[in-house]
C-alpha cells in the first residue's frame, strides 16, 4: 500500500473521529442540554474535561504506540469512541453525560492526530511527512462535513440516534480502515539515518528545545480552539449580522484545506520549520488587517484558517524533521500534553477575555503566535 493511500485511509478515519468528538458539541450542545436538563455551557465543560483527560493520557498512549502495533491502538480507540457515544445517547442526567465524556476523552487520547501521526512515523520513518500531510488534508473536512451531517441527523433522527449513528460509523467504517493500515516493521527510511546524522539537520531533543516546541503547539491549539468556539460571536460583536458572521467564519475550514494542499504541493520544499514559522505569522497578520486596516472578516478568517491548517501538519512533521523518527511516539505524547490542556482552557479563557475587551481579544491570540514564531526562530538558530 502506498504512503498516500495509507494517509487517505487514515484521514477518513480521523475525519470520523474528530467530527464525532471535538466538533460534536457545536451542534449537539443545544438539544442535548435541553433534553438532559443542564445549561449548554455544561456540555462544553464536558468537552474541556475530555480534552484534559486526553492530555494526561497522551504520554501513556505515546509509549504504547512506541512498543505495540499502532493499528491496534487506533482500532481500540474506535471501540472506545463508540462506547462513549452510545453512553451519551442514553444520558438522562449530567452524571451520564460526564461518564460519556470521560470515555470520549480516553478515545481522543488514543485516536486523534497525535496517535495517527505517531503510527505513520512508525511505518515510514523520515518519509512520514507526505502521509501526515494527506491525513491532515482529508481530516480537515471534519467540521465542514461533520457539522452539517450532525445537524441533519439531529433534525431527522434526534440527537440520541445521531450519537448512535456516529458510533456505528466508528465500528463500520473507521475501525476497518484503521485495521487495514500496514503493520509497522522497519520504517521505509531507516531510523538510524535520521536520528544520528547532524548533517541531516537533526537536533538532540534537549529540554529547552522541547519546551519551546511544546509552547508553539500549545499556543496554536489554544488559538485554534478558542476561535473554533467563538469566531462567529466575535464577528457579531463587531456589528455583523449573525448570517454574515457565520458565512465569514465558515471560510476557516476551506482555508485550512487549501493551505494543506499548498503544503503538500509547494511548501514542502521550504522545510517543515520554515513553513511553521510563516504559518505562525498568518493569524497575527489577519488580526492586524482586521482590527487596524479595515479588512473584511472573511480575509481574517482565511488567513487564520491557512495558518492553522499548516500548523496542524507541523505538529507531526516538525518534531520528525528536527529529532528524527527514533523515540517519536514518546515525544509526541509529552508534546501533546500542554497542547491538549491549552485546548481545554481555551473556550472559557477566550470567552472571559472577550467579555472584557471584545474583538480586541484577538490581540492576545496574535501575541501568542508571534511568540510562537520567535520560539521557532530560536530553534532554527540552534539547528
Amino acid at each position: 500500500m502506498s504512503a498516500r493511500l495509507t494517509g487517505a485511509r487514515l484521514g477518513v478515519a480521523q475525519m470520523i473521529a474528530w467530527a464525532s468528538s471535538y466538533y460534536l458539541p457545536a451542534v449537539m450542545a443545544g438539544p442535548l442540554s435541553h433534553s438532559v436538563g443542564i445549561a449548554p455551557a455544561e456540555v462544553f465543560l464536558g468537552l474541556s474535561g475530555a480534552l484534559l483527560l486526553s492530555a494526561l493520557l497522551a504520554p501513556v498512549v505515546g509509549r504504547a504506540i512506541e512498543h505495540l502495533d499502532g493499528r491496534r491502538v487506533l482500532a481500540a480507540s474506535n471501540g472506545v469512541f463508540a462506547s462513549g457515544l452510545l453512553i451519551l445517547s442514553t444520558a438522562k442526567t449530567s452524571w451520564g453525560m460526564v461518564g460519556a465524556w470521560g470515555l470520549l476523552g480516553v478515545a481522543m487520547a488514543m485516536g486523534l492526530y497525535d496517535a495517527a501521526f505517531s503510527v505513520l512515523t512508525r511505518l515510514y520513518g523520515a518519509a512520514a511527512k507526505e502521509p501526515i500531510t494527506v491525513v491532515a488534508l482529508v481530516a480537515g473536512f471534519a467540521s465542514t462535513v461533520g457539522w452539517p451531517v450532525t445537524a441533519w441527523m439531529d433534525q431527522v433522527l434526534g440527537w440520541r440516534l445521531a450519537c448512535v449513528a456516529w458510533a456505528a460509523l466508528h465500528l463500520c467504517v473507521a475501525l476497518p480502515l484503521n485495521l487495514s493500515l500496514p503493520k509497522a516493521t522497519t520504517p521505509t527510511t531507516p531510523v538510524s539515518t535520521v536520528a544520528t546524522a547532524p548533517s541531516a539537520g537533526t537536533l538532540v531533543p534537549t529540554r529547552d528545545v522541547l519546551t519551546l516546541l511544546a509552547y508553539v503547539f500549545a499556543a496554536n491549539w489554544f488559538v485554534s480552539t478558542a476561535l473554533a468556539a467563538h469566531l462567529p460571536t466575535l464577528f457579531v460583536g463587531t456589528g455583523m449580522t449573525l448570517s454574515a458572521a457565520v458565512a465569514a467564519a465558515s471560510l476557516v475550514g476551506p482555508a485550512q484545506v487549501a493551505a494543506r494542499m499548498a503544503e503538500m504541493m509547494v511548501l514542502r520544499r521550504a522545510g517543515s520549520l520554515t513553513s511553521a514559522m510563516a504559518a505562525c505569522l498568518l493569524h497575527p497578520l489577519g488580526v492586524a488587517l482586521f482590527l487596524f486596516a479595515g479588512a473584511p472578516a472573511a480575509a481574517f478568517a482565511i488567513l487564520h484558517g491557512a495558518g492553522n491548517g499548516i500548523l496542524t501538519i507541523a505538529t507531526g512533521t516538525v518534531p520528525l524533521a528536527l529529532f528524527g523518527a527514533d523515540g517519536y511516539s514518546r515525544r509526541q505524547g509529552w508534546l501533546a500534553l500542554p497542547a491538549r490542556a491549552a485546548q481545554a482552557l481555551a473556550p472559557f479563557a477566550f470567552a472571559t477575555l472577550m467579555s472584557v475587551v471584545g474583538s480586541e481579544a484577538l490581540l492576545g491570540t496574535a501575541g501568542l503566535l508571534v511568540a510562537g514564531a520567535a520560539a521557532l526562530g530560536v530553534i532554527a538558530h540552534r539547528e
